[in-house]
């Protein structure tokens, strides 16, 4: 059977057809006709063992017994040792990925992010301040068409990726998996830098008085304001599907340009 295992160690004593571990080791005593795959964890091969498929690690390490282990013809070992504590800790407690601890670092990188974006809005500003406008001017002018797009955008996004995992060769779902990766990243960049500035701008025009309102001011409230609302536990998941779906949303919606008006 396929063995899956949350927060524990693994000891295949016989046969199995594959293993995924989060947060817990891969002991192999007998053998596995599949893939060996682990996060937050090490792979640990006994002499004698066979893992016919690939090995497969983030935050771990592939730890064969013999000069010479026992693998599938072909087979490959892909492996990522950083963060291991980290991922590990994670896996076991996934409730503090809703719920950070609230410690210094933990403000140091909310300030960095802010510096971050601030930088990257106020570049995106000036560099493309035309395609900048348009996007707010779509999502100040239709917010839930194009909030509706891009979440029905996202879901179909994440089926296909699925599907084709089960369906495409190994060679084809990776690339495919790889270009719908570029354009989630894309889009969440491509949204929040969007979402930041026209909270920004809308909250300006509102509070702030005509002789003191500017570009700055506004992109900074708007990173100020996204950046607290990432970081409150179990709200940041919202906000975080808010800006994957403003970002496809606006992404599809970018070469529409009928109907829309620049503010």
């Amino acid at each position: 059977m396929e063995v899956f295992a949350f927060g524990k160690t693994v000891i295949i004593k016989s046969r199995a057809k594959g293993v995924l571990a989060f947060g817990g080791d891969v002991i192999v005593e007998g053998r596995v006709e599949g893939d060996v795959a682990t996060i937050g964890g090490s792979i640990v091969q006994k002499e004698s063992s066979m893992i016919g498929g690939d090995v497969i690690i983030f935050g771990g390490t592939y730890q064969p017994e013999s000069a010479n282990p026992l693998r599938g013809a072909g087979k490959e070992t892909i492996m990522y040792a950083g963060y291991e504590e980290e991922l590990r800790s994670l896996a076991q407690n996934p409730e503090k990925l809703f719920s950070p601890d609230l410690s210094f670092s933990f403000f140091a990188q909310r300030v960095l992010s802010m510096l971050f974006w601030l930088i990257l809005a106020l570049a995106f500003n000036t560099i493309a301040p035309g395609a900048v406008s348009r996007s707010i001017a779509r999502l100040q002018l239709s917010t839930l068409k194009i909030f509706a797009i891009g979440s029905t955008a996202f879901v179909l996004t994440t089926i296909t990726i699925i599907a084709s995992l089960s369906v495409l060769p190994n060679y084809l779902s990776a690339i495919f998996g790889l270009m719908a990766f570029a354009l989630l990243l894309l889009a969440y960049v491509f949204g929040r830098v969007i979402l930041q500035m026209s909270l920004g701008k809308t909250l300006v025009k509102q509070f702030v008085a005509e002789k003191y309102q500017s570009e700055t001011l506004a992109i900074f409230l708007g990173v100020f304001i996204w950046t607290f609302v990432l970081s409150v536990p179990y709200l940041w998941t919202v906000a975080l599907l808010a800006l994957f779906a403003a970002g496809i949303g606006l992404i599809t919606t970018a070469l529409t340009t009928t109907g829309w008006q620049k503010l």
